[in-house]
């Protein structure tokens, strides 16, 4: 009876391994008319996805995605939720970046700046809690103001949000559109939610309008390696409910408001990480325990 019962879970384990995928994603392909299957086209429907969406929609328990660093963001918004993108001890669920970026601003338009002042210009929003302006794909310099009269006092490529409204000071001469400028508009870069025995890694997440990684509730055994999570509205990680995460060397800064930020009942382990405190605190806590290990 021993050996039977030893003998199906070395069966279940053996099935687990051999159900686990690789599933391949590059953005450089223009429609998703492909299985996933490879990491480049070789016949007429086997190739990679276009989207990570598309990845997450085939996916399911102890699954592999693999996105291809192709020099072009993947302008997206993903969830990772339940059972079918959960791992088990042996063979979590993995999200592979390999240097790629996920990237949740847009362009903004010419027509959209308004002349304020000087070499002030002003730009309204649709969301107007969070905000985070980007020039030539990186942050711009962010600056506090508090009063009308200190928008004055912005330096060229400077930028600051009051009342709602971002505003940015061009060079003397030049106007907002002879520049790269691009808003974060997607709300949150990764959504993890219920998610058990999950890794994601190697991969930069800037330009959302929230967060850059937010796991929600219920999130536990889920390990974040090797990710730079930077220019978000409000936190490049956020981690609350009951949800447990190990952060794990990881670059986070130029956030809005928290480098990393805890709620709730949860709890992240840091190990080797790099919270800068260069536009805002490092940790801020809501609620939640934060374990800091080198």
């Amino acid at each position: 009876m021993r050996c039977g019962v030893s003998g199906l879970v070395l069966g279940c384990l053996l099935a687990s391994s051999v159900l686990a995928r690789d599933i391949y994603v590059n953005n450089e392909f223009r429609n998703d008319e492909y299985d996933g299957t490879s990491p480049v086209a070789t016949g007429a429907r086997i190739g990679p996805f276009r989207t990570i969406t598309s990845a997450l929609r085939r996916a399911e328990k102890g699954d592999r995605v693999i996105l291809a660093k192709t020099g072009q963001p993947y302008h997206e918004s993903i969830t990772l939720q339940g059972g079918r993108h959960s791992g088990t001890p042996r063979i979590p669920f993995q999200l592979i970046g390999n240097g790629a970026v996920l990237d949740g601003t847009h362009r903004i338009a010419a027509e959209r700046w308004r002349f304020v002042q000087g070499s002030v210009f002003r730009y309204m929003p649709a969301k107007r809690q969070f905000a985070m302006l980007y020039v030539d794909g990186k942050p711009a310099d962010r600056v506090q103001i508090t009063s009308q009269g200190q928008l004055k006092t912005l330096k060229p490529l400077q930028w600051c949000q009051f009342q709602g409204a971002i505003y940015f000071c061009t060079a003397p001469g030049r106007l907002p559109n002879s520049y790269p400028l691009s808003a974060a508009s997607l709300q949150v870069g990764i959504t993890l939610y219920e998610v058990r025995y999950v890794t994601i890694s190697d991969l930069v997440v800037q330009g959302f309008q929230l967060d850059g990684i937010n796991a929600h509730d219920g999130v536990r055994s889920t390990r974040l390696l090797s990710l730079n999570c930077r220019g978000n509205g409000r936190a490049g990680i956020s981690v609350g409910g009951a949800s447990r995460v190990r952060v794990e060397s990881c670059l986070v800064g130029n956030n809005g408001a928290a480098q990393l930020r805890t709620e709730g009942f949860s709890h992240v382990e840091l190990h080797n990480c790099d919270l800068l405190e260069n536009t805002v605190p490092r940790i801020v806590r809501e609620g939640g325990e934060v374990t800091e290990r080198k």
